[in-house]
């Protein structure tokens, strides 16, 4: 891994303090993941799969150890730098939809590009281009009540992809989808991540959708190994 290109965590620890006491959440983790790498992280209810992917995204800080994405730390940003960095470099697609429902499918996948204030008509383009490529050509101006699971999870994908984001980050993607769609979202992942170059972190309890990924690891009560 050359000139800051891909992702670095080192030693990261992570405790939650609450009446009972402190829980240490993640323990000691590291892992490198280079550009354009594709990698799935697996583990019990509770393992700490999804706190790992907060920090990874900046949403949550490490209470100890470091993170590194493409040469530099959320962890180190102020709220405004942390924001813009998150809109510009991360993508997020999580097992709930989170689509907004007054919106039309295009323009639930126009709204980070509207956050970084693209100029409309390249904002336009490559947001149709994206719901073309995920199938959803011929849903742009449905809202999200009219589309399938399958189909709103796929406008997820494409919201997630619209600022170009060179780190994809994807909890429990498939997890609320019968197993014709979670896995036609799956093979979508992966499809789109070899066209973006992206590097593509996936949480899941899918045995099916891990095996798929050449890389995986496995958490267990904190602590992260190579599965």
């Amino acid at each position: 891994m050359t000139g800051g290109e891909g992702v670095v965590v080192e030693n990261v620890c992570k405790s939650f303090s609450g009446a009972a006491g402190t829980v240490d959440v993640l323990q000691s983790v590291t892992m490198k993941l280079a550009g354009g790498e594709a990698v799935a992280i697996m583990g019990p209810s509770g393992s700490g799969k999804s706190t790992l992917l907060h920090l990874l995204g900046g949403l949550d800080r490490p209470t100890s150890g470091s993170i590194a994405i493409h040469g530099r730390r959320p962890a180190e940003m102020n709220p405004k730098e942390l924001s813009l960095f998150r809109n510009r470099i991360i993508g997020f697609v999580f097992q709930d939809h989170h689509l907004l429902p007054q919106y039309s499918v295009l323009e639930n996948v126009l709204l980070p590009a509207y956050a970084l204030g693209r100029p409309p008509a390249d904002a336009q383009g490559r947001a149709r281009g994206l719901l073309e490529d995920v199938g959803l050509g011929h849903r742009l101006h449905h809202r999200p009540a009219e589309l399938s699971g399958g189909e709103r999870q796929r406008t997820a994908v494409a919201r997630a992809l619209m600022n170009g984001p060179r780190l994809l980050l994807c909890d429990e993607p498939t997890g609320s989808l019968d197993t014709a769609n979670a896995s036609a979202v799956g093979q979508l992942l992966l499809d789109m991540h070899r066209r973006e170059g992206n590097i593509l972190v996936v949480v899941t309890h899918n045995p099916d959708l891990a095996a798929r990924f050449t890389r995986r690891f496995q958490l267990v009560e904190g602590r992260c190994s190579a599965a």
